[in-house]
Order: structure tokens, then C-alpha cells, then sequence
């Protein structure tokens, strides 16, 4: 396949001082992070405050099904995220455009087949999970209706990390910005209703989702296309969305390692979850409020880990090979500041943010509290292990973080929780979550270190 000349409105990221690239780049990801949690917080709020403990406890189980359910996707969309950079990297959009057709097709078959599965076992799932009885019926009208959400959500998701890989941070930070604003602004309005408009309680929260979710898949294609997105494929290019063999094996083969990575962190949160749901609604409660501050100071790990992926693939496309070190360098300098002082911020000040997702008065906030001070100071070591991660992954090395999540999530988080019960309580517990992340740190950094992941291959051809 030829080279073909990249855009020269296609920004690159194998150009440029490294730390002021990677800042720029990864500020829109960081923003749209942001934004996302706070979606997720405001609509917490609405639930937690207003409909109750037991509400919140239903949302924050099925949330945590559905991105066990972004497993099944999360691989292919990297997958093909990493070849869409490594392509615009070495120059050739033909190449990309190819990557794109075969996975959109891909990936709109799966995403169907997942809605469909989980709207007819919404309840098993829950029911297995240990759902509190008193949560049950309001987590199952509330998953329902986020799995309708699902196709348009994931359609979204997929199209910005494509973007992305080819350099755009900025494009899927608007639409992002526009759902989450539609999400915010319609969460009211259909869970108490008004005027005509019946209200749906909990389940509008997930019709609000789905709305502006389905709203801004369609503004963001009609963008691409308008503005001739390297990535959009003409009508004439429609002939790209039949699957090719040699672009799907490779997307598989890739892809399903790194989908299992996400779908054993949701496993492991759906085992933790339901010792954590022995302990009580209370606790169940204080730690669905806990998830939410954690998904602020998670924020720039994953913002990192998302950018130093796109940039470290770009590099290894044009063989770059320095870049790609002084990329990661510079991300873990960046991760020790933007993880690191929100951490000593909540040591501090947690209790009024805690109160946000809570009750006035409930048992439920000092619980919050006592989790908070013995799992805060392990954020930052996560942050360590999603930029290592990143880097690795971009060169197509995928099994070895597979490893070394069974290892630390599985093998030790799930497992020594269950255990702690039964020693230590409710605190054994919580330190269980803690030292887990710490290991995945050490294993990961010893990876990057000494493994072999450079002679990985993430290629059309290999498909190895």
C-alpha cells in the first residue's frame, strides 16, 4: 500500500517539543474527563439526594455493569484507535480509512448484540451481583433503558478515540461537551417531569443519557463530514465498510486482549462490589459516593494513559522511537501533579463533597470518609500504571498488562477481598483495593522497564 500525504490541517503528534505536544494534546482528553464525571456526579446528586440511598446504590450497580459491558468494545475501538495513529504517523490515510470501514461495521454488529443481550437479562445480572433487594427494581428500570443507550454511546465513544489516533483532541471535546451539557439539562426533566411530560424517576436519568447521547453521535458525524475529516469516508469509499480479513484478524487478535484488560477491571469491581454490598446499604452508599470523588482523581490517569497511546503509536508509525520514551517521562511528571494534589486536597476536605451525593446527616458520609483515608494515597500509583500501560500498548504489546491485571485484580483484589471479610472486616477491605493498585504499579513498571515490548507488532499484515 502506497503512502499517501497527510492533510496539512492534520495535526501530528511526531512534531513539537514533547511535554508542551503532549499538554496540549491531552488537555481537551483531560477536559472531556472532567466533564464526564461530572455528568456522572450532577446526575448522582439528582438520584442520591432526591430519590434516596437506595436509588444511588441502583445506579452505581448497573453503572458499573455497563462498563463492564464497554470491555467488549473497549478493545476493538483502541485497536483500531492505535492503527489510525500509527498510519497517520507513517503518512498513510488510505491505510487509515481502511481501518476505519472494517471496524465501524464491526463494531456496530457488537454493539447491537450487547444492547439486546442486556435489556432480556437486566435482572439476572443485578440478582447475581448481589443488588441490594431494596435497590433491585429501581436498578433494573434504570440498566433497561441505558442499554437502549448503549449503541448510540459507544458509537460516540468509538468515533472520538478514532479521532483522536489521528491526532484531533479538540473535536471530540466539543461533542463531548455538548452531551454532557443535554445530559445535565434533561436529567431533571425527565426524572420529575413537567407539565405534560410525565416523570419517570430513576429511569429518566437513563433517558436523558440516551437523548444526548444519540444527539451527539449525530452532531459529530455531520461535523466530520462537513468539515472533510481525514478519517470520514465518501460515498465513493463506502466500499471500505465491507470487513477485510487481514484488517479484522488483526483488530481481534489485538483487540481482544485489551478488551478483556477492561472487562477483568469491571469483573473485579462487580466482585468487590458485592462484598462491599454484605456490609449494608449504608456502606454500599458511602462507597457509590466514594466512586464519584474517585472518578475525579482518576481523571488525569486516564487522560494520560489515552493520550500517551494516540502519541506514542504516531511515533512508533514514523519510528521515533526517543519520542517515545520522552513521552512517557514526560506523562509521569504530569500524573504526579495532577493525581497527586487532589489526593492531599480530599485527605482534607472530603467531608463536604462527600455530602454532595449523600443525605444531610446520614451514617453514610463518615463510612465515606474512613474508605477515603485508607485507599486516597494509591490514585497516583494508578495513574503510573495507565501511562506505562499506554506507552506499551501503542506498540501493540497487549497480553503481558493483560497478565498482570488478572494478577493484581483478579488474583489478588477479588480474591483477599472475599478473605477479608472474615479477618478484618469492612477496613481489611478497603486495604485489599489499595494494595492492589500498588502491585499493578510495581509489575507494570517492571514491564516497561525490562520486557520485550518494543519488538511487539501492531501491523495490517502481521495481525500478531
Amino acid at each position: 500500500m502506497s503512502p499517501t500525504p497527510a492533510s496539512t490541517e492534520t495535526p501530528l503528534l511526531t512534531q513539537g517539543t514533547i511535554p508542551r505536544t503532549l499538554f496540549r494534546f491531552v488537555l481537551p482528553i483531560l477536559a472531556g474527563n472532567i466533564l464526564q464525571s461530572l455528568n456522572g456526579s450532577v446526575n448522582a446528586v439528582w438520584v442520591g439526594t432526591y430519590l434516596g440511598t437506595a436509588a444511588l446504590t441502583a445506579t452505581n450497580n448497573a453503572n458499573i455493569v455497563m462498563f463492564l459491558l464497554l470491555g467488549a468494545v473497549f478493545g476493538i475501538t483502541m485497536a483500531a484507535s492505535i492503527l489510525v495513529a500509527q498510519a497517520m504517523g507513517a503518512r498513510k490515510i488510505d491505510e487509515a480509512k481502511e481501518v476505519m470501514g472494517t471496524a465501524v461495521t464491526f463494531f456496530l454488529l457488537l454493539s447491537f448484540s450487547l444492547a439486546g443481550f442486556g435489556i432480556v437479562f437486566s435482572r439476572h445480572i443485578l440478582g447475581w451481583m448481589g443488588t441490594p433487594p431494596d435497590a433491585l427494581p429501581l436498578a433494573v428500570s434504570y440498566m433497561r433503558l441505558m442499554f437502549v443507550a448503549l449503541p448510540p454511546a459507544y458509537g460516540a465513544y468509538f468515533v472520538m478515540a478514532a479521532l483522536r489516533g489521528a491526532g484531533d483532541s479538540k473535536t471530540p471535546f466539543r461533542f463531548l461537551l455538548l452531551s454532557v451539557a443535554l445530559d445535565i439539562a434533561l436529567n431533571p426533566l425527565f426524572i420529575f417531569g413537567l407539565g405534560p411530560l410525565q416523570g419517570m424517576g430513576i429511569a429518566g436519568s437513563a433517558m436523558a443519557t440516551l437523548v444526548a447521547q444519540g444527539v451527539s453521535l449525530a452532531a459529530l458525524l455531520r461535523h466530520i463530514y462537513r468539515h472533510h475529516s481525514p478519517l470520514a469516508l465518501r460515498r465513493h469509499e463506502w466500499h471500505l465498510l465491507r470487513m477485510r480479513w487481514p484488517i479484522l484478524r488483526t483488530l481481534v487478535l489485538k483487540g481482544i486482549p485489551m478488551g478483556l484488560q477492561m472487562i477483568v477491571m469491571s469483573v473485579s469491581m462487580v466482585l468487590y462490589l458485592s462484598v462491599v454490598n454484605r456490609f449494608g446499604s449504608d456502606t454500599s452508599a458511602a462507597y457509590a459516593a466514594g466512586m464519584q470523588l474517585w472518578n475525579y482523581i482518576q481523571m488525569p490517569a486516564f487522560a494520560l494513559g489515552a493520550a500517551v497511546s494516540s502519541m506514542a503509536a504516531q511515533n512508533i508509525g514514523a519510528q521515533l522511537w526517543e519520542r517515545v520514551a520522552a513521552t512517557a517521562r514526560a506523562a509521569l511528571g504530569f500524573n504526579l501533579l495532577l493525581s497527586g494534589v487532589p489526593v492531599l486536597l480530599l485527605y482534607w476536605f472530603d467531608r463536604p463533597f462527600l455530602g454532595l451525593f449523600l443525605p444531610h446527616g446520614s451514617p453514610a458520609i463518615e463510612i465515606a470518609h474512613s474508605i477515603n483515608q485508607i485507599v486516597l494515597w494509591s490514585f497516583p500509583l494508578f495513574g503510573v500504571t495507565m501511562v506505562l500501560s499506554g506507552v506499551v500498548r501503542a506498540a501493540g504489546a497487549v497480553v503481558a498488562p493483560l497478565l498482570i491485571l488478572i494478577i493484581t485484580m483478579l488474583g489478588f483484589r477479588a480474591t483477599l477481598a472475599f478473605w477479608a471479610i472474615g479477618h478484618y472486616g469492612a477496613t481489611g477491605v478497603w486495604w485489599v483495593a489499595a494494595l492492589s493498585t500498588a502491585l499493578g504499579m510495581v509489575l507494570t513498571s517492571v514491564y516497561y522497564l525490562w520486557g520485550h515490548w518494543r519488538q511487539a507488532k501492531l501491523t495490517l499484515q502481521a495481525g500478531s
